[in-house]
């Protein structure tokens, strides 16, 4: 959830119920590896536990590819953006499911990382100039040719390329 309550409580308004899948997906890489590094199974079955649901809500069964946002209800979203697919959340699902793939051995994470990296690795790359797009329709046409600007800057494609590495290197 992109906004709680205090207690943790979901407010039904648009702001409520909004979800970032990017965000979601990060977060659950985040607490997978920490549960690897701690050697604490019970924080990787919480981070698979959020991807699972994050992709069930996130992952796009018409065109392929990541949501920038979704109402935890399915309700109509504020954001005019809400269905484009940006490069980051790609980045993040991309580690995140090999990461799940390689703490578990379970096939569905094999199969869900082939799906978000041939997705992505088949839309996002500007095969003249290098370098990835930031930005796509939700059918995964290019939206706007930038590949750089205040948001899109060197930091998660790198990033998911390194750790990606890391985690088949050590598989």
């Amino acid at each position: 959830m992109e906004t709680v309550g205090p207690n943790g409580e979901i407010y039904d308004h648009f702001d409520g119920r909004t979800l970032n899948p990017g965000h979601a997906v990060e977060a659950a890489w985040f607490i997978m590896r920490e549960g690897k590094l701690r050697g604490d199974g019970r924080l990787v079955d919480v981070g698979c536990r959020m991807l699972d649901w994050t992709w069930q809500r996130g992952w796009d069964e018409q065109h392929g590819g990541m949501l920038y946002f979704v109402d935890l209800r399915g309700l109509p979203v504020q954001e005019y953006w809400h269905d484009m697919k940006f490069w980051w959340p790609h980045n993040e699902t991309i580690i995140a499911t090999l990461l799940a793939h390689k703490l578990t051995g379970d096939a569905r994470y094999e199969q869900m990382h082939r799906q978000v990296h041939d997705w992505a690795h088949v839309h996002f790359p500007d095969r003249e100039h290098g370098e990835w797009f930031g930005y796509l329709h939700r059918d995964g046409r290019i939206s706007v040719p930038l590949k750089g600007n205040l948001w899109k800057g060197p930091f998660h494609l790198p990033r998911m390329q390194l750790l990606c590495w890391r985690i088949l290197n050590g598989m």
